[in-house]
């Protein structure tokens, strides 16, 4: 039975379709926002699996009959790999939704949101969250929701609701907070946003901003639930025999917290932890080896709790504001145009910088835009970062996730193409991982765009912080290690300058945090960020004077947009001439700005000089001597530069009356002509100068 129900953001109807479309889902809502709409559908399988994990999948379907494309490469017309952005929306609605289940659950729970209209305008993503939220929530899987979420910025220093492109475009700050309500009280269970240096104060109130619309998306959904009243299923939750269970902890009172707190490396750890493991199997049937090393799991869980809240004890014995040891280089590899080694604790990234011409931007044909980029971060997480093998793969869906993050933590210190016309592309390279990979490749790649002369307008760097908690009080945890991350609360990445925030994502493993503990958590972050800028910058501080000598030359030089076709010529056969002679590659933008981009600078100059000739404003009185090219009845037609000619009238040929073009000049003359008129449309005039 179809049912319908609507709400308002900021005066726009947002609305929930029931009961019409895939009804074969555990539940399904179409839900549109605008004239955009995303089908959100949630599947449970029947039966459990073997997996000993959560297994969760979030899909997010960009389709472009949704904004009336027809996909752009010529032979494949169907849509294939997901986008980079597709990608990143299912993994922000996966990060919202995943710490609302019972992670005891082992049947394959499927979320698939799929766009099926797009105006251009309102984002999707905030359609689909919604829509993952109200689909869970109605049908019969287990689930902890609602949750809602909101995309705010700024205009004028006032805080805004973004949930359109135009908004967003306009704000400069793309932030979304997701929350739920505990105890009436909004929480928030994901946060993520870039922006231009924000103040850890103004993203606060930015939070405190978005509660009450996220209160008002959350009575909309409880309204839809309470009309509907699903019934969840009964999912099996294996349990662990009690005697196994006892001996099991017998083990693990008398060896795990010596596995876990004595000091060693990564790999030592993983490699004690590992033979702990192997004892509990021993004693263990096979039915039973999964849910014991669940329990084992859960006992570290309450130990690393207990340690931190009781006596601030962290595994590796750092005091709890206190990042690991960080070392910091640039300039290490040869023939690289800029290079950054940057090392935290067991977590090592190289960041590698290659310099390009304009016309080495990324395109775009996507669902919701077509357009370049000039500037890109890449992440690359080998198996040999975490000391295991594995089959090297193009990204997934983490690299992605991780690549863009710092990408965003980037981006604002990038100076604009005016300023510095390259293409700029990084690639991270991750060399070891025991904490926060992402935040160790924003620090690495501010030391390789130093090393390479780009002149960014202010060092960024990036730190991941952590949560302990319990009912009754919480500790913030500074630069947390692949442990603390496992079994802590929270998951808080923040990057930026000394000035302010760049980039923030956050995610949780609990139900939400409150605004108060957010607020703790910046100031620590703030001073570990600040503390880790002052480490790499005994590196390097500042951007090199020049570039690396293996690096192209680009120069521009800005000509009238009516002469963009003397530079191309009839064909191309002039810009050509020029890259042919040359070796240097031209790029023009439609409003006149030239690049050249050439491996030898005198050359790519050269090609300029070629350019500014064939592009030079002529002014009236200026005078040349200039060749004859074609003889016309009512004239001549002279070039007094390279390709570039002007029109020398018959009756500008002499003081009296000349009857005939041929009795005064003939076609291979150098003749003394003036400027007399340059039209708008950049035809000249010419009048000889001493007329006889």
């Amino acid at each position: 039975m179809l049912k319908i129900f609507k709400t308002e953001i900021e005066g726009k109807e947002l609305s929930v379709e029931l009961g019409r479309l895939a009804l074969q889902a555990n539940s399904s809502a179409l839900v549109k926002y605008g004239e955009t709409a995303v089908l959100a559908t949630a599947v449970m399988s029947k039966r459990t699996t073997d997996k000993p994990y959560f297994p969760l999948t979030v899909d997010y379907e960009e389709k472009f009959y949704a904004a009336g494309k027809i996909k752009g490469s010529r032979w494949i017309k169907r849509e294939g790999r997901p986008s980079d952005e597709a990608i990143l929306t299912g993994r922000l609605v996966d990060r919202t939704i995943r710490s609302l289940f019972d992670q005891r659950i082992r049947n394959d729970i499927q979320v698939v949101l799929t766009v099926l209209s797009f105006d251009g305008e309102n984002d999707p993503a905030l359609p689909a969250l919604i829509g993952a939220s109200i689909a869970l929530s109605t049908s019969d899987i287990p689930w902890n929701g609602p949750v809602a979420g909101i995309y705010i910025g700024q205009d004028n220093d006032k805080w805004i609701l973004t949930p359109t492109m135009s908004a967003k475009e306009k704000s400069g700050s793309e932030i979304i907070i997701v929350g739920t309500e505990k105890n009436k009280e909004i929480i928030v269970n994901m946060l993520e946003g870039h922006m231009p240096e924000m103040t850890e104060d103004d993203l606060a109130k930015g939070i405190e901003f978005s509660k009450k619309y996220i209160k008002n998306l959350l009575d909309f959904q409880k309204k839809i639930i309470d009309e509907l009243k699903p019934e969840k299923a009964k999912v099996e939750i294996k349990e662990l025999d009690k005697e196994l269970e006892k001996k099991i902890q017998d083990i693990l009172d008398k060896e795990l917290e010596d596995t876990l707190y004595s000091p060693k490396t990564k790999k030592q750890g993983k490699q004690e932890l590992d033979e702990l493991i192997e004892k509990i199997k021993e004693i263990c049937e096979e039915d039973q080896i999964g849910l014991a090393i669940d329990f084992m799991e859960s006992q570290i869980d309450k130990m690393v709790h207990k340690n931190v809240l009781e006596k601030e004890k962290r595994l590796d014995g750092r005091k709890i504001d206190e990042f690991r040891k960080i070392t910091a280089d640039a300039g290490i590899l040869p023939r690289i145009h800029g290079s950054g080694l940057f090392k935290r604790g067991e977590t090592q990234v190289l960041s590698l910088l290659t310099l390009g011409p304009p016309g080495a931007e990324q395109m775009f044909d996507q669902m919701e835009f077509e357009g370049t980029k000039r500037f890109m971060h890449d992440y690359n997480f080998p198996p040999f970062s975490v000391g295991e093998t594995g089959r090297m793969f193009g990204p997934g869906r983490r690299e992605i996730g991780h690549g863009a993050l710092a990408e965003k933590a980037l981006k604002p210190i990038i100076p604009s193409k005016d300023e510095f016309p390259y293409t700029i592309r990084i690639v991270s390279e991750v060399l070891g991982s025991n904490g926060s990979s992402s935040m160790a490749s924003v620090c690495g790649s501010t030391l390789s765009l130093l090393d390479a002369g780009v002149p960014i307008k202010a060092n960024v760097s990036g730190i991941a912080m952590g949560l302990i908690m319990d009912d009754k009080k919480y500790k913030i945890l500074t630069d947390i290690q692949g442990y603390e991350d496992h079994y802590g609360d929270m998951d808080l990445k923040v990057a930026g300058t000394r000035k302010g925030i760049t980039a923030i994502q956050m995610d949780v493993k609990i139900d939400g945090i409150s605004l108060d503990i957010l607020k703790d958590a910046f100031k620590q972050a703030k001073k570990a960020r600040l503390g880790i800028l002052d480490e790499m910058e005994k590196a390097i501080k500042t951007h090199r004077s020049e570039l690396s000598s293996f690096a192209p030359r680009v120069y521009s030089l800005k000509i009238n947009p009516s002469k963009i076709g003397l530079v191309i010529g009839p064909g191309g056969k002039t810009i050509h001439e020029i890259t042919d002679e040359t070796g240097a590659a031209i790029d023009i933008d439609d409003d006149g700005t030239v690049f050249i981009t050439g491996d030898d600078a005198d050359l790519a100059k050269k090609a300029m000089s070629r350019i500014k000739a064939l592009t030079r404003e002529f002014k009236v009185g200026e005078i040349f001597d200039g060749k004859v090219i074609k003889i016309m009845d009512f004239g001549a037609f002279v070039e007094i530069a390279p390709k570039q000619e002007g029109l020398l009238h018959i009756s500008e040929m002499g003081k009296a009356r000349v009857e005939k073009v041929e009795d005064v000049v003939s076609q291979g003359d150098i003749v003394n002509v003036k400027i007399k008129k340059v039209e708008d449309n950049g035809k000249i005039s010419l009048t000889m100068v001493n007329k006889k």
